[in-house]
């Protein structure tokens, strides 16, 4: 019979598997995993830091930017209420001048601050308090308009009454100037003498000196006018100047410049032409009388000689000369 070799059922154990050795390159990827994780959590944590700042920053500026635009809006208003009272048709005095500048300082102030790209917390409190300060003033500002505007008014209505009381008086002063001036021209009219009487005759100059009167204009060497000045108690003493004018027969005006003749001023005619100016000595309330010669330097012609006399612009008088032919020849 064969044997086989088996392992005995009480043989000796098998021995216990050998443990596997550790690999170092297992522990290193391990290392570089755990590592590239914690980079990658911490620039992960980084990004997130970051945008939370850049939000704090952007929320800042925001805030920044609307509370300017908050003052900007302010500033407008005020400026706007300011210009709108700076229209009033006022008069200003020294305290609304000096209230000008302080404004235009503060006005000035907040919009350098507000320009600013960067201004800071600060300057923008500084700008908030000058704008309330600002607005303050627009409101004094205001009040002393209103007061300036009650004192126009009530000037206004002084001047009213003023003008009022000065067109009274005016009228009162033109009407007594109207009765004043309507006595003088009565004074004026009832100071213009009055002639009368008139005796014109022709004289003929002899030898020695003599005289004789004549009608015949051949030998009529000169007129010689009287006439009388009645009584006047209007007209005052002194100086009168009498316009006498001769008319001769052949209708025209007589008038030789070289021995005083002229022109004056009537109140019914305009100009007129005189042949003589006389000049008297008048005494108030008397009756006096007037003479004087008129000698041309043309002969006297046939026909009549109408002699008028002018006073204080109006004719007062006048009379007559008839001169005639001489003898058989004329």
């Amino acid at each position: 019979m064969a044997f086989e070799n088996f392992p005995s059922a009480t043989g000796t154990p098998p021995p216990p598997p050998e443990a596997p050795k550790t690999d170092w390159r297992f522990f290193l990827t391990i290392g570089l995993v755990i590592a590239l994780l914690g980079t990658w959590g911490y620039i992960i944590w980084d990004k997130s830091k970051v945008k939370e700042t850049i939000q704090q920053k952007d929320t800042m500026y925001a805030s920044v930017s609307e509370e300017k635009e908050d003052l900007k809006l302010q500033l407008d208003e005020a400026t706007m209420r300011y210009d709108e009272l700076k229209t009033e048709n006022v008069k200003k005095d020294s305290t609304i001048t000096a209230k000008d500048r302080e404004i235009a300082e503060k006005k000035s102030r907040i919009q350098s601050i507000l320009a600013k790209s960067n201004a800071t917390g600060a300057e923008l409190k500084e700008a908030k308090s000058l704008i309330a300060s600002l607005k303050g003033d627009i409101d004094s500002y205001k009040e002393q308009i209103e007061v300036l505007k009650g004192e126009n008014l009530q000037l206004t209505k002084d001047k009213e009454q003023v003008t009022q009381e000065r067109n009274l008086v005016q009228r009162g002063l033109d009407s007594a100037k109207n009765v004043v001036k309507e006595r003088e021209n009565v004074i004026d009219v009832g100071s213009t003498l009055h002639a009368s009487g008139f005796d014109i005759n022709g004289i003929q100059e002899k030898k020695g000196g003599k005289e004789k009167e004549t009608t015949k204009a051949k030998k009529v060497d000169k007129l010689r006018i009287s006439f009388n000045l009645d009584e006047n108690r209007i007209a005052q003493s002194g100086q009168k100047d009498l316009f006498v004018c001769i008319t001769g027969p052949d209708g025209n005006a007589i008038a030789v410049e070289a021995l005083g003749s002229g022109t004056f001023t009537t109140r019914e005619d305009g100009q007129k032409i005189y042949t003589q100016k006389v000049q008297i000595n008048y005494t108030q309330g008397q009756k006096q009388t007037v003479s004087f010669d008129w000698k041309q330097n043309t002969n006297f012609t046939v026909g009549n000689y109408k002699i008028e006399v002018y006073h204080n612009g109006f004719k007062i008088g006048e009379g007559v000369a008839v001169l005639k032919k001489g003898g058989l020849f004329g």
